[in-house]
């Protein structure tokens, strides 16, 4: 069979694009196109030039292999950046589409929870492995990169853990923790969010949150968390990782100002801190972006030597009543707005969604095991549509709105 792909067509009597949001993703046939002609499958052939030429309703239009890639993860490399997306090795594994998409559109993965404290040691000494084993053996077969995440959060600190933290006033746990993880994936993982979510304005003085770590071992445990992490992987790029960045709210901008002064008071200790995650969980609830004050923290904190990466890009929808097309077309308004200010600063290197699927979104009710669930009566008014495919991995406008703003973007 021919291979088929996303292009422009000239359909007799009009010339028309084909989006890539209207392939099938099963197929990769055009479902719809943006003139009224009917267009018919695109076909390849090469010649000894280098060029592509495409049978569409008969006529042949010829591309060169810098034409615009449908893909996000061509669309990414193509200004020398990277897109990837969170999983859970037990939904690729047995969810044929979805394996299919990510291994399509993502050169990075990270693995969803299965590297968070709890997940990896239930309990003391007793260690679960084999979802990140998994989740790296398809990585590497597919030649992706996996983000390490996460090291510390407060949320997944084990109930075991952290008793003994609070009684011992120890490091011990922590170090126990650090060593076994980084042993076994320290080389095989490039990047290491060491701290998730460190800040909480108006929990602390100097906006760091009150967790067992700042209760125990006060401020300094983000530069000791660092140090420690740079012994065990001497070649991992070490990450803090934080939310509520972009919008025009009083948390958010003390948000902002906490966060930059937290990363220049590490980098004046001289702590290991080689780059800044930006989850990226945007909410059609909160007003606008503020893309002066988002864009000018960005460039602050390149000035301070660090790379940034969108680590859990997706988006909360304010009304789910509204008809499906004017939400998922607010969706994608709301990504473009934020990845056109995002990747205007050179060192934004990576976009990451959290997800790749509607299917498998943190934002909707019941949705962790719900496999291949695609029942629409339930999906139209209960699912969030914040990820780039629904959930039976169609194509929506949030994907052409990453690959878009990825394209747009300086090199």
């Amino acid at each position: 069979m021919a291979q088929v792909l996303d292009c422009w067509a000239i359909a007799s009597p009009a010339i028309g694009r084909c989006d890539p949001a209207s392939l099938d993703p099963a197929t990769s046939t055009a479902t719809r196109a943006t003139t009224p002609a009917r267009l018919g499958r695109f076909t390849r052939s090469s010649n000894q030039f280098g060029r592509r030429c495409f049978a569409a309703g008969g006529l042949l239009v010829g591309f060169r292999k810098s034409g615009l890639p449908s893909s996000l993860a061509a669309a990414a490399a193509d200004t020398g950046r990277y897109c990837g997306t969170s999983a859970q090795i037990e939904q690729i594994d047995g969810q044929p589409d979805l394996r299919a998409a990510i291994v399509r559109e993502c050169t990075w993965l990270t693995p969803e929870y299965a590297l968070k404290w709890d997940a990896i040691e239930p309990k003391p000494g007793s260690h679960l492995f084999t979802p990140v084993d998994d989740l790296l053996r398809f990585s590497d077969a597919h030649g992706m990169k996996v983000r390490g995440h996460t090291l510390l959060w407060h949320r997944t600190v084990p109930s075991w853990a952290e008793r003994i933290l609070r009684e011992s006033k120890d490091w011990g746990p922590i170090h126990r923790h650090f060593s076994t993880v980084l042993a076994r994936y320290g080389q095989a993982i490039d990047q290491w969010d060491v701290i998730n979510e460190p800040l909480e304005p108006g929990h602390h003085g100097d906006g760091l949150r009150r967790s067992v770590f700042l209760d125990v071992f006060g401020p300094d445990y983000i530069r000791r968390a660092l140090e420690e992490a740079r012994i065990l992987a001497p070649t991992a790029r070490l990450m803090v990782n934080e939310y509520g960045l972009e919008y025009d709210l009083p948390d958010e901008r003390s948000r902002r100002h906490c966060l930059l002064k937290l990363v220049e008071r590490l980098k004046a200790a001289g702590a290991p801190l080689d780059g800044l995650g930006i989850q990226g969980h945007l909410d059609l609830g909160k007003g606008k972006i503020d893309a002066t004050a988002f864009g000018d923290f960005l460039a602050e904190i390149a000035a301070l030597g660090l790379f940034i990466v969108i680590t859990e890009l997706d988006v909360r929808e304010a009304d789910r009543q509204a008809p499906v097309a004017a939400r998922d077309r607010r969706v994608a308004d709301e990504v473009r707005r934020y990845l056109d200010v995002a990747l205007a600063q050179p060192a934004v290197r990576g976009v990451i969604t959290w997800g790749m699927t509607d299917r498998h979104s943190w934002l909707s009710p019941s949705t962790a095991d719900e496999g291949h669930a695609t029942d629409t009566a339930r999906t139209t008014r209960d699912r969030n549509r914040g990820l780039p495919f629904d959930a039976a991995m169609h194509r929506k406008p949030m994907h052409s709105a990453i690959r878009e703003s990825l394209l747009a973007a300086p090199r």
